[in-house]
């Protein structure tokens, strides 16, 4: 927790649904916190894990936390899939995946460098020597 206090944090759920197609189970999470800077996704995850029972903690997925007005509390979704091969599977946005390390971020060259590489080879004719 970030500086002390764990007591003090408060994690409670709504607008809870089973989706059994893609096994998980999904809902929204609120997060209170008087008096702390703010709560990080690792330390909610555990919560959740052992409020749901959770085997494995890398089976929750953690996004879109927004906080409210004022501070003191942050609200944000949470998947929990049956296990971490089905969350690598059914959760659709791999951004998500990147940040909670389940798969490897993809390296794309710059936007820059592919449109400076694309015109240097529209100038080049023939069999390419110039």
């Amino acid at each position: 927790m970030a500086g002390g206090g764990s007591g003090s944090v408060t994690i409670r759920t709504r607008r809870f649904i089973a989706n059994p197609l893609l096994k998980r189970r999904q809902m929204v999470v609120e997060v209170y916190h008087p008096g702390l800077a703010g709560v990080s996704k690792k330390d909610i995850g555990e919560k959740l894990a052992k409020m749901f029972k959770v085997k494995d903690v890398n089976s929750i997925v953690l996004f879109n936390f927004k906080a409210a007005f004022g501070g003191g509390k942050h609200t944000g979704f949470a998947c929990i899939y049956d296990s971490v091969a089905s969350a690598k599977k059914y959760h659709g946005i791999r951004a998500h995946l990147t940040r909670a390390e389940l798969v490897e971020k993809i390296e794309k060259k710059g936007r820059k460098s592919v449109k400076e590489s694309k015109n240097r080879g529209k100038k080049t004719f023939g069999i390419g020597r110039r």
